[in-house]
């Protein structure tokens, strides 16, 4: 434990205090031992033997004495334990705080880094990357232009306003704590790959709208006494107000609201892919022709890869963890079924080959039109960059273990104070008892 150690303290007079909360000049006796001693003193009738009509009351007058030597060494130890765990809580409050400003300075760091060092692009000359910019460009605008095919949808809406030159959808209170729309949120490595994910998916989830918090949620509808659709208030006032009406029912995501991914992220990974275990057959390899993960297989563009919701979580691990699970890619249709009984959560084969769940099996051709757009921007990481960022995850683990020492300490804290208040009462009650045992010992007449 911190803190007091096994010395001897008193506890603070403000908040433990032995004496009672009554007029000192009301209180005859403090301390029934003494009270009875001064009695014995005093009176020549307390004296053994001289009067065996006092007897009752001198042993009872011992039983108090010797009941409270026992209470006064019971607060005693109360009080310090009660002082000792005060100094623990101090000690951990400014522990915890450290460590807060410690995770908010390496915080700022990483920004930096974010801003200066992620803009290259590696192992790409400058002609290779104006190339992969405009071939990212026209994915990304063929996605959109899909998106705004569905005329009806809230997707087409947000994405219609958001693509406005003079828009302010960011500072809309209706659009600023919307993410994006699921398809815009991430990008594959080829079009077979995009195809394929966006059908597994399908189209409303495709289309769905990403908010930040459930009060973002709540602000893109509004509904009246009769729970019908408020339409003068939400999106739906919105799209009135572009001349547009919003009648296709839509999907939204809250990402506070998801489960997040508990494991553990790839080492050294500029993309925070997820350490997930790849399945194994009898002779411990993976089976032929998995690929991967399909959650891993999503790339995240250096706008949204390090946006976290409020308990640290990234996209990653709650979005698309959430959506694609565990599910595996495999090269063929034919590897996928051999691997059939080592796939628990589903399966996509670059074949076309899909796995919905144990037990449900997609066929027919694909007819999704709204994919994620084909590109991949590398981003190079530097080596302290991955250092501070280990320095973080390790100093917020830190942090939650004091968060909860701090309310078991609280705890203890409670209880010691608890029984402290029960023990002095009884102590304050025996002095009572002590007067007035005195006042009768005083009061007893003389032998004659």
């Amino acid at each position: 434990m911190f803190g007091g150690g096994d010395q001897k303290l008193t506890p603070k007079d403000s908040e433990i205090s032995l004496q009672p909360p009554i007029n000192p000049r009301a209180m005859v006796i403090s301390d029934p031992s003494a009270a009875l001693n001064i009695a014995g003193q005093n009176s020549p009738n307390v004296i053994a033997g001289e009067d065996m009509q006092n007897g009752p009351l001198i042993q009872q007058a011992g039983s108090i004495i010797i009941h409270s030597k026992q209470l006064q060494d019971d607060l005693q130890e109360l009080g310090q334990r009660i002082k000792h765990h005060e100094d623990n809580i101090k000690y951990l409050k400014t522990q915890k705080t450290k460590l807060e400003e410690s995770i908010l300075d390496m915080t700022a760091t990483l920004e930096k880094y974010h801003k200066t060092s992620f803009s290259s692009i590696q192992n790409q000359d400058i002609r290779s990357k104006k190339n992969q910019d405009i071939d990212i460009s026209k994915s990304e605008e063929e996605t959109l232009g899909n998106i705004l095919k569905h005329e009806k949808s809230a997707a087409a809406l947000l994405c219609m306003i958001r693509s406005q030159p003079e828009s302010q959808a960011s500072d809309h209170p209706l659009t600023k704590d919307v993410l994006g729309i699921v398809a815009t949120l991430g990008k594959v490595d080829d079009d077979n790959l995009s195809r394929l994910l966006a059908e597994y998916l399908g189209l409303e989830t495709m289309l769905a709208v990403v908010c930040k918090t459930y009060e973002g949620v709540k602000a893109l509808e509004a509904y009246n006494k009769e729970g019908l659709i408020n339409k003068s208030l939400g999106l739906h006032a919105l799209a009135a107000s572009t001349r547009r009406s919003l009648d296709d029912p839509f999907l939204v995501i809250c990402l506070e609201n998801l489960r997040p991914y508990p494991g553990d992220f790839l080492a050294d990974d500029p993309q925070r892919r997820l350490d997930l275990l790849k399945p194994r057959i009898i002779n411990g390899e993976t089976p032929p022709g998995f690929l991967g993960f399909a959650v891993n297989m999503i790339n995240i563009d250096r706008t949204h890869l390090y946006y976290t919701v409020k308990s640290g979580f990234g996209l990653r691990e709650t979005l698309f963890y959430n959506l694609l699970s565990r599910l595996q890619v495999y090269k063929s249709r034919e590897d996928m079924l051999k691997a059939l009984p080592y796939i628990p959560d589903g399966a996509i084969s670059l074949d076309g080959g899909m796995i919905k769940s144990p037990g449900m099996f997609r066929l027919g051709p694909p007819r999704e039109d709204v994919k994620f757009p084909v590109g991949f921007e590398r981003l190079s990481l530097p080596e302290k960059y991955l250092e501070i960022e280990n320095q973080i995850k390790e100093t917020k683990w830190k942090k939650d273990r004091m968060a909860e020492d701090l309310v078991r300490e609280q705890s203890y804290l409670d209880h010691a104070r608890v029984n402290y208040e029960i023990k002095k009462q009884e102590f304050l009650k025996l002095i009572a008892q002590s007067s007035m045992y005195t006042a009768q010992v005083a009061r007893a007449p003389a032998p004659r």
